[in-house]
């Protein structure tokens, strides 16, 4: 599954062989049918497990949030896997392109991270609801999820370019403001 993931980050999942992951995996052709059935089904289990990392660590990041969290706190930690992946670079930075797009382009059994994102929004909301009063619950989960797309966007888009070889602090500095901006409304 790691070479598959390095593979789609190289190449993006049209550029996926059989020979080319088991080649980087050092293992036998027979090996993908055996435990997987298709190249696609590896490649969607590849992406599937570096989704699921991805949210486990924002949930993990936000669960640590309060009440008395500041909007900033907030969004710092909302963004912090995403922040870290750009730091780190490479692979890292790679595997979180992929799940940008799949945050734009959902794939198959997407739902199943449903009781994730509800248990990341349900981290954030109460910090919402208490910096910013007078507004209804589906209004800030709205704004929730628009916090998401813009740190999809950054990742993808152009933009994010600028922010590579910054410190954490440097794209804290540059990246906190604008999603608090969509968390304040």
């Amino acid at each position: 599954m790691d070479a598959a993931l390095d593979l789609i980050a190289e190449r993006g999942e049209s550029g996926l062989s059989l020979r080319g992951v088991t080649g980087a995996a050092d293992a036998n052709i027979s090996a993908v049918s055996y435990h997987f059935g298709s190249l696609k089904s590896l490649s969607d289990a590849a992406i599937d497990g570096a989704l699921e990392r991805y949210l486990e660590a924002q949930q993990d990041a936000v669960s640590e949030l309060s009440p008395d969290s500041t909007l900033e706190g907030t969004a710092a930690a909302f963004a912090r896997p995403m922040i870290q992946a750009m730091v780190a670079g490479g692979r890292e930075l790679a595997v979180m392109r992929i799940v940008a797009r799949g945050g734009i382009d959902p794939p198959t059994r997407w739902d199943r991270f449903d009781d994730t994102f509800v248990g990341i929004r349900t981290a954030v909301l109460p910090v919402l609801k208490a910096r910013v009063p007078g507004v209804g619950d589906k209004e800030l989960i709205f704004r929730i999820r628009c916090a998401a797309g813009l740190m999809t966007w950054v990742v993808l888009a152009p933009v994010g370019a600028d922010l590579r070889g910054r410190s954490e602090k440097q794209i804290e500095r540059l990246l906190i403001p604008p999603l608090v901006g969509a968390l304040r409304g």
